[in-house]
Parts: structure tokens; C-alpha cells; sequence
């Protein structure tokens, strides 16, 4: 067609308005009908063994018996197909297998969709208004549960036996609960392996508060394979120091220092938080547990200490998960000072559910959100095999989000490492 000159000739009349692309009667679907057809054709051909209109098929107990009409549904609009029969009954199309109502890339387009953050209803709309497509909502539905075995095999797939640090950080899902809808907390959990390249280990829907939820969590990770874990980064939340030490008793616990500060900045007015954080600064650079402690007695003595009791409460309510990270040289302190390794994630997961309503069910809420962590790392990835051979300065495709990404400064991480836990990290450095 391009050597003919024949696209350019189907782009001319597209421009002018004299032919659509797709939808009913359009171009693409309209060549797409003539390539299916010929295909089927074909199928039919080799199924019988002899061309139409060949004598030897004469006398074969087998004979081609007409058409029978059939629409799919494709990603440029509704087909109608003359997909041909045999006498027999036993043609067996594989191009378009019986009972098939809808072309692959299809349901590839509307899980595309699901996992953009469109609900079922948007989709079914988007399909109609684009393409002229009507599916029913339980159409639509079944096909993004199509990857719900998928979601379960990833959710139960094996871990390796040490992962030096885990982040768990959280977002908010709304799920409904019999005639109400409530907030829950979506969990996420990013392991280091020791490589230094990160993985999202599980995502988890918190039905139940505190320890007996983070209990089932880690007892699941333990038994996908998770013998040790060094440091685990967290928000402080509840009862999940105390699961975390029950599955792995010599694991520290390390409180986010950025989510600290947060929690602090709660009680101090929008005209002090600038004085405030440059007030708390000296606890969590301080060289030692010793200096800290006297710069936290200063802060809370000094005139905004006193002015915000609450904030210094927030500090000494949670010293003793955040003082493991003071142990620490800069090279790790870098990597265990915030959770932002999955709050970026979390960043971009957040703008996905935004636009929903709610979720039916737990389930609904880990589909999505599986769904969406593929998505973006499957965007990220195409954009940057475009831009592959070209020189560095001109390459601005964004890199991994989390998944396979690469803890910056990990070397040096990894030494100091080395040195604070040399009896459970050398076994698996040899």
C-alpha cells in the first residue's frame, strides 16, 4: 500500500472527510473484516485439504456449506465477519475462535483503561463515544477480572531470604462495606535486595487495625521465603514494630524521620513551620543518640518548644524507633531517612484512584493498584526504548519508578551495612 501510493490516497480522503478511520464503515475496520476473512477463508482451505472450486474435492465427505455472520468487537470499532462453514460442523476457526466476541488487543485496550483509573462505566462510555463499541458492564468487568489469577501469582510468588531494608509506606482507598463506604489503608511494601534494586514484595488492604493485621503480613512474607530483614523504614505505624519483631526478633525498626517531621508540622501554624524545621534539623543530623537527645531538650525549652508542646510530644513519643537510624554513618542514614523510595509510587498511584468514586472490595482496590504499578512502569519503559541510541543529553524518558530500579549510593550502603551486621549479611555476601 505504501509503495502504491495507496495511503496516501485513504490519508487524502481522511483529511478531506470523505472516509472515517474507524468505527461503522470505517477504513480500518473495513480492512481488518477483509484480512480476517481471507484468513478464515484459508483456515477453511487447510482444514478441507483442497482450493474452492478444486475437482478434488469431489467425493471427500466434506464441502464448504456457506457463511454465518458474527460481529467482533476490535479496538477501531465493531466487525461484522461471513465466517465460512463446512457440511461437517467441524471447521474450527483459530483466528477467530468460536464464541469469541471481542479481538485481543481489545481487552488489552480496556485493561489499559481499568489500570489509567477509568471506571468500568467511563470505559464502556469511551468505547461507545471513540469507537462505536457496546459492551456491558459485566463484559467489562470480566475482562479486567481476567487478570486477577495473575494479581494472586504475583501476590504469592516467591521472595528471596534476605532483603537488607524494607519500606512500607500507605495510601488511602475508599472500599465499600456492606451500605457504607470507608477508608482504608492500601500497604505497600518495597524491598532492597541486595543488589540494590528494588521490588514491590505486596500490596495489602488493612481490614483490621494494629498487630494482628501486621502479624498475618509479616507471617506472609516469612513464608513466601523472607528469612531475615535487616531495617525495616516505616510511618510509626501502629503495631507493626511489634509484629515486625515477633517474625524476625532481630530486625530494627527505623520510624520515617521525614514522616516524623510531618507528624510534628501538624501542630505548628503555617507562619512558624520554617522556624520549627530548621529547629528540628540538629536532632536528626546529630552524630549521636547523646547530642540529639540535648538538642531535642533545647527545642523543647526554647520559645517555639514551648509554643508547640504537641510537636515535642510527637518526638518523644516515637525516640525510641527513631534513634536506631543515629547508629548509622551518612551512607545509610541517605537511604533509611524517608520512605520516598515508595512514596513516589504512592504519588503516582494517588492521581490514578483519585477520580474513582470507590471500590467495590478489597480485591477491586489490589487489581487497580497491580494493575497501575505495571501500567506505569510499561509507559516509562516504551519511552525510553524511543529514545535508545541517542546520545545522554538528549534522552529525557524517566526512568524506573520503583520496580528494578536502583538504590542510588548503594555500594557504600551496603559496606556500612557489612560493618553493623557482619554475622547476618556475610553468609549470603560469599
Amino acid at each position: 500500500m505504501i509503495d502504491a501510493g495507496l495511503l496516501d490516497q485513504v490519508m487524502d480522503q481522511v483529511d478531506a472527510g470523505g472516509l472515517e478511520l474507524t468505527g461503522q464503515g470505517g477504513f480500518l475496520p473495513e480492512m481488518i473484516k477483509a484480512v480476517l476473512e481471507r484468513g478464515l477463508a484459508s483456515e477453511l482451505t487447510g482444514h478441507l485439504g483442497y482450493e474452492r472450486g478444486d475437482p478434488a474435492g469431489r467425493g471427500s465427505g466434506n464441502s464448504r456449506n456457506g457463511t454465518s455472520g458474527k460481529t467482533v468487537a476490535s479496538e477501531v470499532g465493531d466487525i461484522d465477519l461471513a465466517v465460512p462453514r463446512d457440511r461437517a460442523g467441524s471447521f474450527e476457526p483459530r483466528l477467530v475462535p468460536k464464541g469469541t466476541r471481542r479481538t485481543g488487543g481489545l481487552d488489552e485496550m480496556i485493561i489499559s483503561l481499568y489500570a489509567g483509573g477509568m471506571t468500568v462505566r467511563d470505559i464502556g462510555h469511551h468505547l461507545q463515544r471513540t469507537l462505536g463499541t457496546e459492551l456491558s458492564h459485566d463484559t467489562i468487568s470480566k475482562i479486567t477480572d481476567s487478570v486477577l489469577d495473575e494479581v494472586k501469582a504475583w501476590q504469592a510468588r516467591p521472595l528471596e531470604e534476605l532483603y537488607p531494608i524494607i519500606y512500607l509506606d500507605a495510601l488511602v482507598v475508599k472500599v465499600r462495606d456492606g451500605h457504607q463506604v470507608r477508608n482504608r489503608a492500601a500497604h505497600l511494601a518495597v524491598g532492597v535486595d541486595l543488589d540494590g534494586v528494588k521490588h514491590v514484595l505486596g500490596i495489602w488492604v488493612q481490614a483490621s487495625e494494629g498487630a494482628k493485621f501486621w502479624a498475618g503480613v509479616c507471617a506472609e512474607l516469612r513464608n513466601r521465603g523472607i528469612r531475615d530483614v535487616l531495617i525495616v523504614c516505616c510511618d510509626g505505624l501502629s503495631g507493626f514494630p511489634e509484629a515486625v519483631e515477633a517474625t524476625w526478633p532481630a530486625t530494627t525498626v527505623q520510624t520515617c524521620t521525614v514522616h516524623l517531621i510531618r507528624a510534628a508540622m501538624r501542630f505548628v501554624s503555617y507562619a512558624d513551620r520554617r522556624k520549627v524545621a530548621a529547629a528540628l534539623r540538629p536532632i536528626y543530623t546529630a552524630p549521636t543518640v547523646d547530642v540529639a537527645e540535648s538538642e531535642l531538650l533545647a527545642f523543647a525549652e526554647s520559645d517555639l518548644g514551648r509554643r508547640y508542646p504537641a510537636a515535642v510530644a510527637t518526638w518523644e513519643n516515637a525516640w525510641e524507633r527513631f534513634i536506631p537510624f543515629l547508629a548509622f554513618p551518612p551512607e545509610l542514614r541517605r537511604i533509611i531517612y524517608t520512605t520516598n523510595a515508595i512514596e513516589s509510587l504512592n504519588f503516582q498511584l494517588r492521581k490514578i484512584i483519585k477520580n474513582r468514586g470507590h471500590f467495590p472490595n478489597d480485591d477491586a482496590a489490589v487489581k487497580l493498584l497491580w494493575l497501575a504499578i505495571r501500567d506505569i512502569e510499561d509507559k516509562r519503559a516504551r519511552a525510553r526504548a524511543k529514545e535508545k541510541g541517542l546520545p545522554a543529553s538528549q534522552r529525557k524518558a524517566p526512568g524506573r519508578l520503583v520496580e528494578g530500579s536502583t538504590v542510588h549510593g548503594w555500594k557504600a550502603a551496603l559496606g556500612a551495612l557489612a560493618l553493623a551486621y557482619p554475622d547476618r549479611l556475610d553468609p549470603y555476601l560469599t
